[in-house]
């Protein structure tokens, strides 16, 4: 097996959802009231993770995910106060000196928005990083990943074979899959265990564990 091309979710593996999730629900005008004392560990039970998601998401609130997650998406003051993940530039640069070709793919509800904000966040790396973005619903399957990797795939052309996606979210795991490439599931304290037909998924909980994982990958 050879790696040459990292596709790299944002959300939840370069920089921290869960900061800006926290943020949003102790300090936004709509919900403060409610949760301005919530803990950090607590957020699991104000956000239940759905089994399809493994991780954070807004829209599984039990009463209020809808109106939380379009909140969010306009209130541009905690929508990018997401803060990279220590060590991102740094490995982001050692990986593009060890010859890996990098993307990011985030499926969004405005692209232009979140390209600008990446760009932004990303800005150190943009001279060798692809950002790509996807529309949420544009494509007919659970994940926008599935079709956006093969739409990249073409576009780019790389081979499916050759490409990882390094993602939290469990769906993208099976659109990984569905495109051809290699999944990585990437872990942090908030997400939860793979389904019993995805445990031959590889997961690390670090960049680091990440480098040492490509590295086995092409050995």
């Amino acid at each position: 097996m050879t790696i040459k091309n990292i596709f790299w979710d944002v959300d939840g593996v370069l920089a921290n959802l869960n900061y800006a999730y926290y943020n949003f629900l102790t300090k936004h005008p709509n919900y403060r009231d409610t949760y301005k004392d919530i803990k950090w560990e607590d957020l699991p039970k104000v956000l239940p993770i759905n089994e399809k998601y493994g991780a954070l998401e807004l829209k599984t609130h039990p009463t209020l995910g809808k109106e939380m997650d379009y909140d969010f998406c306009h209130s541009p003051e905690f929508f990018t106060d997401r803060p990279l993940y220590p060590g991102v530039i740094e490995t982001l640069k050692e990986l593009h000196e060890q010859g890996y070709r990098q993307f990011t793919l985030s499926a969004t509800f405005d692209v232009e928005t979140k390209k600008k904000f990446l760009n932004q966040l990303l800005a150190p790396v943009t001279g060798f990083l692809t950002i790509e973005c996807v529309q949420h619903g544009k494509f007919m399957h659970d994940s926008a990943k599935e079709d956006m990797l093969k739409e990249c795939f073409r576009r780019y052309d790389l081979k499916p074979e050759e490409t990882v996606l390094v993602d939290d979210r469990i769906y993208n795991q099976y659109a990984t899959i569905a495109a051809g490439a290699h999944p990585i599931r990437y872990r942090c304290e908030f997400t939860t265990d793979l389904p019993e037909d995805l445990k031959h998924v590889p997961e690390v909980s670090s960049l680091e564990e990440l480098k040492a994982l490509l590295t086995k990958m092409n050995n």
